[in-house]
């Protein structure tokens, strides 16, 4: 049996095929056509991204060298990211849409949707991150800052995604370790080209970029994370050899080297940089962050009216919020005083220790096992999902986001992972932690993501190599909501309120983000505004301004995913009536993602009046 059918089991093969049924059976003349392409595009994708490849567990085989290379950093490689892009928009126009079947017509259209914004973004702002980024290109602006960077990104990569199980695995890892060397120079000489543009993070945050770069310098090369992962790795393996020692010499000859040519090219950069945290000061920037807004919303909302709904939710969910907490006797100080004395409450907090940590974990573990027991009472396929949940690497928790989540590979060789960010677990109060869990793995992000890569009837193109920021992160909102009309609150006031509280902090998102970005707000003023709405600690609040500053508009994908999220099911209700299924709404995931306006006319087509 394959092994990808095994992990996501014969429960979400059967109703994966109804739920395209829904677009009509009988194939269009040129979708064998249409498939062929987008195999193709998948198949170069994975030649350029060596990376993408080793994520998905496809770096085996005729693959197999691609497990000792690393993605292009280079502008060149950005440039060329582009240009197929270009290219494959000339090929797919080539096929019309009228000769495809519904169905098809959603390959074609969210495949067409995907190039057509790179290909814009990327001509019109020769800036910015490329395809070895995060995956916010061409709108992720600074190629150097505490988010962004090889530095970060490849260390982290090797160390949670590169096997460690051969000795071939082990040669590949060394390779990529000369590769580390040669990234890191990509980026320090795109940092180059862009500051000369006018192009450069924000003074606070190449700081913060330069106190993590010194401090992966100030070790021995023996001791370096890079050569620790796979020393200790090897060795728990039964690897012989003498891998840190050779892994020490890379890093000593090779790495070092480019690391110190980095930390002179960002000390320079940081004598030209400024305090202004927006968008708005980039080359033709207003422009610039209307578009990032489109790019990671999926939308046509413009910056004015996101902000503008953004301070009517935040009005909205305050008012829900002092409701509970007035039932719960706490009625002194604003909302946002009165969550921030629940937070400190002693019967609240995890010990800022190992044990404490691991206590945390162990409970989001428990959460997780709890929440997957209700999963068949509102879906109809069910993947196993496996799911890890670890502490983000502490090297890089000072400019790491709060909480991520990363795909499983498709082979099933690793299972979804749900990072925290446990720096301070002050930052995250007990009654918090639920709704984390529900946004993060179940019915969050690990579980979506398992049911559109389980989905054998989209092309592999789409199931594992797109994907779409409001689509996601608006899911993972929605499955917080999911997971309280389920029940899980019941008996539980506090954990109500923690939920709440975050749908309160993904609309305050909308109000910052575009405070920073459109109205030109410094980050002092939009991290005292979180604060005042949120009752959140400072430090945490503070990481996630410097997040915002870093992605525009990435910030807003959440809120206003949730927010159609919601409207398309109240939609696909009133037009089903009775006939509506909650189950078969949810198989809309089978589809895989797609941007907002896709996924509309999709369910208008599944759900129709």
């Amino acid at each position: 049996m394959d092994r990808r059918q095994f992990l996501f089991g014969a429960a979400a093969a059967a109703p994966l095929l109804g739920a395209r049924s829904a677009f009509g059976a009988e194939p269009g003349p040129r979708d064998a056509e249409l498939r062929a392409l987008l195999d193709t595009f998948w198949n170069a994708d994975l030649d350029a991204a060596p990376q993408m490849a080793t994520e998905r567990g496809l770096d085996v085989g005729p693959r197999a060298a691609q497990r000792g290379k690393l993605n292009d950093a280079s502008r060149a490689g950005r440039n060329a990211w582009i240009g197929a892009r270009k290219e494959r928009l000339a090929a797919l126009a080539r096929i019309s849409p009228e000769d495809l079947s519904p169905a098809a017509r959603v390959d074609h259209e969210v495949t067409t949707y995907t190039y057509r914004r790179a290909v814009d973004g990327g001509l019109k702002y020769d800036f910015g991150e490329g395809q070895a980024g995060f995956g916010y290109a061409p709108y992720s602006p600074y190629v150097l800052s505490q988010l962004t960077g090889a530095y970060q990104a490849i260390p982290d990569f090797l160390d949670s995604r590169h096997p460690v199980r051969t000795t071939e695995d082990a040669e590949a890892y060394l390779s990529r370790l000369e590769g580390y060397a040669t990234a890191l120079d990509a980026n320090t000489q795109a940092l180059e080209l862009d500051a000369a543009k006018g192009v450069l993070a924000p003074d606070f945050a190449l700081d913060a970029g330069l106190a993590q770069l010194r401090r992966q310098r100030a070790v021995g090369a023996t001791d370096a994370s890079v050569t620790r992962s796979l020393a200790t790795r090897a060795a728990k393996t039964g690897l012989t050899g003498d891998w840190a020692g050779r892994a020490a010499a890379i890093v000593s000859a090779a790495v070092y080297p480019a690391l110190d040519r980095q930390i002179a090219a960002l000390e320079a950069a940081r004598a030209k940089a400024t305090s202004d945290a927006g968008a708005w000061k980039l080359p033709d920037g207003g422009a610039f962050y209307a578009d990032a807004l489109a790019f990671q919303t999926t939308t046509r909302r413009t910056p004015d009216e996101v902000h503008r709904l953004g301070l009517q939710q935040v009005a909205e969910l305050e008012a829900q919020i002092d409701t509970r907490l007035r039932r719960l006797g706490l009625t002194t100080g604003t909302v946002a005083q009165r969550l921030t004395a629940l937070s400190a409450r002693p019967d609240q907090q995890y010990a800022n220790t190992d044990a404490g940590r691991a206590q945390l974990l162990a409970d989001l573990n428990a959460q997780t096992a709890a929440i997957r027991a209700r999963m068949g009472t509102v879906f109809r396929t069910l993947p196993a999902a496996p799911v890890e949940i670890v502490r983000v690497p502490p090297e890089i928790e000072d400019g790491a986001p709060n909480g991520y989540a990363q795909a499983p590979a498709l082979d099933g060789s690793r299972p979804g992972r749900f990072y925290i960010n446990l720096k301070d677990t002050a930052e995250w109060p007990k009654f918090n932690l639920p709704t984390l869990t529900y946004h993060e793995a179940l019915p969050g992000h690990v579980w979506q993501g398992s049911i559109s890569l389980g989905s054998q009837q989209i092309p592999m193109l789409r199931r594992a190599g797109m994907g779409f920021a409001a689509y996601g992160e608006g899911w993972a909102l929605y499955a917080e909501q999911l997971a309280a009309e389920m029940g899980v609150y019941e008996g539980d006031p506090l954990g109500e309120i923690g939920y709440l509280q975050s749908l309160q902090f993904r609309a305050v998102r909308l109000v910052v983000d575009t405070g920073l970005h459109f109205k030109r707000w410094s980050r002092a003023r939009a991290t005292d505004y979180m604060v005042d709405q949120t009752g959140m600690p400072r430090a945490r609040v503070q990481r996630e301004i410097d997040r915002y500053c870093i992605w525009p508009g990435q910030a807003c994908s959440y809120k206003i995913g949730h927010v159609e999220w919601v409207r398309l099911r109240d939609e696909a209700k009133k037009r089903a009536g009775a006939r509506f299924d909650l189950k078969a709404f949810h198989d809309v995931l089978l589809q895989g993602p797609m941007p907002l306006v896709v996924l509309e006319q999709t369910l208008a087509t599944m759900f129709p009046a």
